[in-house]
C-alpha cells in the first residue's frame, strides 16, 4: 500500500472541511501512513470465497456474446452453459440471470461499459440454490444500466409486443422468458425492475418479501430496497424457483434472525373461492392512469369473483406517494451506495472485495459514463448531505413504518391487495428508460412505477400475473399480501390462471 504525500493528506482534509494549524498536516500524514503499515497486515491475506463449500459444476469458459441472429430481442449480453446438480427440483429447467448477478468465471456487466471487464471470482447465493437444485444457467441478460438507466448494450426488445418497451430493468431478463429462450429468469427489484418488464411483457413475476430470498452476490441500489427474484411463463414455475431460493444463507444483513419458509408448491391450488382480495382505490385512479389497462384488470378481477373470490374496494391514501418517497430513499441511497463502491460499510455480512476493488477504480477513472439516473442521484444525494445532514432520508424511512401499517390495516380484511402492475400501456419500445432530459421534465418521471414501487418501501411481497391486453400489449395484475405470505399469492396467482387458462 503507497503511503500518502503530505499534500495528499491535506488535499483530503481540504475536501472534509478539515483546517489544519501549523506543521498538522505533517502530523496527520505520518498518522495515516502508519495506519497504512498495520493495515499491510490484513491486505495481504487472500481474498476468501463467497461460501466455504466446493463447486463442482464442470469448468466454465467465459461465455460468448450472440449475435442478431441467435438474440433477436437483444435479451442477452453474454450466453454460457453452466450445468447445475444431477437431480434436483429444478432438473428440467433453465435459468437467465440478470447481468448484476454474480456468476463466477462469468463477465458481469450491469449493463454498463464502466464495468468492462469485470468478472465475478464468486457465484452469488441465488446462483449456488439453482444449481444446487439441478437447473441449468444459460447466461447473463440484458438491462438497464445499474438497474438505472438505459443500458449500453442497447434496449430489449419485447417478444410480446415488438413496437412497445419490455420495461426496465430486468429488461432482458424478462424477454428471454418471454421469447421461450429459459424457463426462469433472475431479476432484481428496487421500485418494480420485476413486475414491470413481467407485466409488460405478458409474464409472471414475483417480488417476494425483503430478506426472503438472499441478495449476497448481487450488485444493489439501496439494501433496503435490493430484492432478487424469479420472472416466469406460469405461476408453478414461479412458485418451484421462489421454494429453492427462499431461505437463510449466513451471509446477508437484509435476512430477519426469525425467516422461517413454507412449501410455496404446496400452496398451488386451483380452487381459491374461500380467499378474498381489496381492490386498491389509489391504484386504479392514479393520474395518468390508462383507462384501457384499468378496464382489463377490472374485467381480471370479474373473473376473480365468477371463481368465488370475495372482492371490496378498500383505500390507502399514502399509495398516491410511490414516487415521492421512492425518490427520498431511493436516489439518496443510491447516491451514497455509489460512492462507497455500490457495496457499503457497517453491516454484518459478506462483502464482495472484488467487486468493491473494480467499481472503485472504475468510477475514479470514468465517473461520468454512469447512467443519467445514477449521475442524478449522486449530484442530489451529495447536495442532500451536505445541506440537510441525510435527515430527509431518516424521515422517508421512518415514515414507511406508518405506511406499511397502513397497508396492513387493509390486508387485514382481506386475504390480498389486487391493483394493476403497471397503470399506462407499455411505452414505446426504447422510450422509458430515464435519460437526462427526461430527468429534466417537471411532469411525472416514472409512471411506470407508481404502483410498485411502495411495496420496495414496505417489503410486502407483490406478484404480477397476466390479466389480458390492452391495445395489443399485455397488461398485468398485481396482488400483494402480507409480509412473508408468499403462499397466498401463489394461492390465488394459480387459482386464477388455472380458472381463466
Amino acid at each position: 500500500m503507497r503511503v500518502p504525500t503530505e499534500s495528499e493528506v491535506a488535499a483530503i482534509a481540504e475536501d472534509l472541511g478539515i483546517s489544519f494549524g501549523p506543521g498538522e498536516a505533517e502530523g496527520y500524514a505520518e498518522v495515516v501512513a502508519n495506519s497504512l503499515a498495520m493495515l499491510e497486515t490484513v491486505d495481504e491475506e487472500p481474498r476468501p470465497q463467497l461460501a466455504p463449500q466446493e463447486y463442482d459444476y464442470g469448468d466454465r469458459g467465459p461465455g460468448y456474446e450472440p449475435d442478431e441472429a441467435e438474440d433477436p430481442y437483444n435479451a442477452w449480453i453474454t450466453k454460457c452453459e453452466v450445468e447445475g446438480a444431477d437431480s434436483g427440483p429444478l432438473d428440467d429447467l433453465t435459468v437467465g440471470l440478470k447481468d448484476n448477478i454474480s456468476l463466477a468465471g462469468i463477465r458481469l456487466t450491469n449493463g454498463s461499459d464502466v464495468m468492462q471487464g469485470y468478472v465475478p471470482d464468486a457465484d452469488a447465493t441465488v446462483v449456488s440454490r439453482l444449481l444446487d437444485a439441478g437447473a441449468t444457467i444459460t447466461g447473463k441478460n440484458n438491462m438497464w444500466a445499474f438497474s438505472l438507466g438505459p443500458s449500453d448494450y442497447g434496449p430489449a426488445k419485447n417478444p410480446a409486443a415488438p413496437e412497445r418497451s419490455i420495461g426496465g430493468s430486468s429488461s432482458g431478463t424478462a424477454a428471454a422468458v418471454a421469447a421461450g429462450d429459459v424457463d426462469v429468469g433472475m431479476g432484481g427489484d428496487q421500485a418494480g425492475s420485476i413486475r414491470i418488464p413481467a407485466s409488460l411483457g405478458g409474464l409472471v413475476g414475483m417480488k417476494a418479501t425483503h430478506g426472503l430470498i438472499p441478495y449476497t452476490g448481487v450488485f444493489g441500489a439501496d439494501p433496503t430496497q435490493d430484492h432478487t427474484g424469479p420472472l416466469t411463463r406460469t405461476v408453478e414455475a414461479a412458485a418451484r424457483a421462489t421454494e429453492v431460493l427462499a431461505g437463510h444463507d449466513g451471509f446477508d444483513p437484509r435476512q430477519p434472525p426469525d425467516l422461517s419458509v413454507e412449501s410455496y408448491t404446496d400452496a398451488l391450488d386451483k380452487d381459491i373461492s374461500d380467499l378474498s382480495v381489496g381492490v386498491l382505490t389509489e391504484g386504479f385512479e392514479y393520474e395518468d392512469a390508462d383507462p384501457a389497462v384499468n378496464e382489463v384488470v377490472r374485467d381480471a378481477i370479474d373473473d376473480l369473483e365468477s371463481l368465488g373470490v370475495e372482492t371490496a374496494e378498500v383505500s390507502v391514501p399514502y399509495h398516491r406517494d410511490a414516487q415521492a418517497f421512492h425518490l427520498a430513499i431511493g436516489q439518496y441511497g443510491v447516491g451514497q451506495a455509489i460512492q462507497q463502491n455500490a457495496v457499503g460499510v457497517g453491516f454484518q455480512g459478506w462483502y464482495d472485495v472484488h467487486a468493491m476493488e473494480y467499481l472503485g477504480r472504475a468510477l475514479d477513472s470514468q465517473p461520468s459514463d454512469l447512467p443519467p439516473y445514477v449521475l442524478g442521484a449522486a449530484l442530489t444525494s451529495e447536495y442532500l448531505r451536505r445541506n440537510y445532514q441525510g435527515a430527509l432520508y431518516g424521515k422517508a424511512k421512518n415514515m414507511t413504518y406508518e405506511i406499511r401499517a397502513a397497508y396492513d390495516d387493509a390486508l387485514a380484511e382481506v386475504d390480498a391487495l389486487v391493483m394493476p402492475t403497471v397503470p399506462i400501456a407499455a411505452p414505446p419500445h426504447g422510450a422509458d428508460a430515464p435519460t437526462l432530459d427526461g430527468l429534466r421534465s417537471t411532469e411525472n418521471r416514472f409512471p411506470t412505477i407508481a404502483n410498485t414501487a411502495m411495496f420496495d418501501l414496505t417489503h410486502h411481497p407483490a406478484m404480477t400475473v397476466p390479466a389480458g391486453t390492452a391495445d395489443g400489449a399485455p397488461v398485468g395484475m398485481m396482488f400483494v399480501g402480507e409480509r412473508f405470505d408468499e403462499s397466498t399469492l401463489f394461492h390465488l396467482g394459480y387459482g386464477y390462471e388455472q380458472g381463466t387458462a
